[in-house]
């Protein structure tokens, strides 16, 4: 049996280190502990919050880390459907020919 992933917001993310700052007699163990969350997930998030100047980037459906990316995700959609559509027509003219 496999464990479901957990999708936390960003704002539980940033509300996690928040809370890890806030509480400094803690444990990051601890801190974990008591978010219900794992070490190395408040670790990932503390990492990529000290990375990125105190933002963490979220992506998942819909959400892109820059404009770029998300044009990046249109434009091999629209790829992918021209070729798509490519395909349907060669397999009409191929069948169209034989008769």
């Amino acid at each position: 049996m496999s464990r479901q992933k957990t999708h936390h917001t960003k704002q539980f993310k940033l509300d996690a280190i928040n809370y890890r700052k806030e509480h400094p007699d803690l444990t990051q163990v601890e801190c974990a502990k008591n978010l219900g969350i794992g070490v190395s997930t408040l670790a990932r998030w503390e990492a990529q919050f000290r990375d990125n100047d105190g933002d963490i980037p979220v992506i998942g459906s819909g959400s892109y880390a820059s404009d770029e990316a998300k044009e990046i995700a249109d434009l091999k959609r629209e790829l992918r459907d021209a070729q798509d559509a490519l395909d349907v027509l060669k397999k009409a003219i191929d069948i169209l020919g034989k008769d």
